[in-house]
């Protein structure tokens, strides 16, 4: 993808600090100015998220969207190209983390990270990924997470869903090879954001930029799946093979 021909983009999760901070890097590479569209649920979120935009130079707009309403989702997406006359990059930036211990919260919480985490970002994907077909061309980029790879006893309910939303988009991916779309899937570890705000950081911990810095590097390239940091690839291609037994006595 030359970045530097990107008009417009379409950032769902519009208050994601790893969704703004890839818009801002979009930015900075294009010809301004780049044309943002911003669809979130939290309205004051969304117009400080709009007016950091407006300060790099971005023409922005935005929409209101609901994970979790599925029915909203083909009005949302749908009104977002009509009204810019289609993207050149989708972003789908949508995570809810919830209690760290499956037992730590109730079953409601848990069954609103499995709905906001899979079936609700699922959607907004697959929406978004039809919109992208019908133009003929782009990319979507979907956050996913390490915690896919191979979900740990540590957070199995967050691990499911993101385990769930990352084979669809992989999937989706093979699906759309050769049609003009491509979907890029990136799998940052422990990123300090808002969402983790109070956790003790993992080991390979990152930031909002660095996951960022590592999106648009591979949009520039050919990759499917982009680990941030690299290294967590390694790490991970040894944890999934370790046998049940051991891997449930790692400190994970």
């Amino acid at each position: 993808m030359n970045l530097a021909l990107t008009r417009r983009l379409l950032l769902v999760g519009g208050t994601s600090e790893i969704g703004l901070a890839i818009a801002r890097r979009v930015a900075a590479a294009a010809a301004p100015p780049l044309v943002v569209h911003l669809l979130a649920r939290d309205q004051a979120r969304l117009q400080n998220a709009r007016q950091s935009l407006e300060r790099e130079g971005c023409e922005v707009h935005t929409g209101t969207v609901e994970a979790t309403e599925l029915g909203s989702h083909a009005e949302a997406i749908g009104a977002a190209f009509a009204h810019a006359g289609g993207f050149d990059l989708v972003v789908v930036a949508i995570g809810l983390l919830g209690a760290q211990e499956a037992t730590a919260g109730s079953i409601d919480e848990a069954s609103a990270v499995m709905s906001v985490n899979f079936l609700g970002t699922g959607s907004l994907l697959l929406h978004c990924l039809r919109a992208l077909e019908r133009q003929g061309s782009g990319t979507l980029v979907v956050l996913s997470s390490v915690a896919a790879e191979r979900p740990r006893a540590s957070n199995p309910v967050y691990g499911a869903a993101k385990t769930g939303l990352d084979a669809l988009a992989q999937g989706l991916a093979d699906r759309s090879a050769g049609s003009g779309v491509r979907v890029l899937v990136v799998r940052p570890g422990f990123v300090t954001t808002r969402m983790t705000e109070g956790l003790k950081p993992a080991p390979f911990a990152t930031t909002a930029d660095a996951v960022a810095d590592a999106t648009v590097r591979a949009l520039a390239g050919h990759a499917h799946t982009v680990w941030v940091p690299r290294q967590l690839r390694l790490v991970f291609a040894v944890l999934r093979h370790l046998p049940r037994p051991v891997f449930r006595r790692l400190p994970v």
